[in-house]
């Protein structure tokens, strides 16, 4: 079984943006991900898109380096996640010398991809199930 992780920080996209992209991909092969999020209209995908690509890198990468046999069409999209990063406090000049604050808000992206466990057959558990 291989995993791989990939994140990405501070990115500008607002945390609410992204959380709606990432469900869009969640559970997903991750070569369908990739076709839904470069076809997505919303402006979080395009990161997205990198971070998973990014991901599949990882996973190759990973798999070389522990001598496994890695199926690209075999990873999905485990679990990805969005969480809030810091954020960017700028002034907007108003009228009679008042100012608004505006909050641009920052991103941590974060997608796991993994491959299906393959189930074995005559485990401990399942043997002692099968005499009671």
């Amino acid at each position: 079984m291989v995993e791989s992780i990939a994140r990405v920080r501070h990115i500008r996209v607002t945390p609410q943006k992204a959380r709606r992209v990432v469900a869009l991909i969640k559970g997903k092969q991750a070569e369908e991900a990739l076709a839904i999020l470069k076809f997505a209209p919303q402006g979080a995908s395009e990161p997205i898109y990198k971070l998973v690509a990014a991901a599949i890198a990882n996973a190759r990468v990973t798999a070389d380096k522990d001598g496994e046999f890695l199926d690209e069409q075999d990873l999905y999209v485990k679990n990805a996640y969005v969480d809030e990063g810091t954020t960017l406090k700028r002034f907007q000049p108003r009228a009679q010398g008042r100012a608004f604050q505006i909050k641009k808000r920052t991103s941590h992206i974060t997608v796991v991809l993994s491959t299906p466990e393959v189930a074995e057959t005559g485990t401990g558990a399942q043997t002692k199930k099968a005499s009671k």
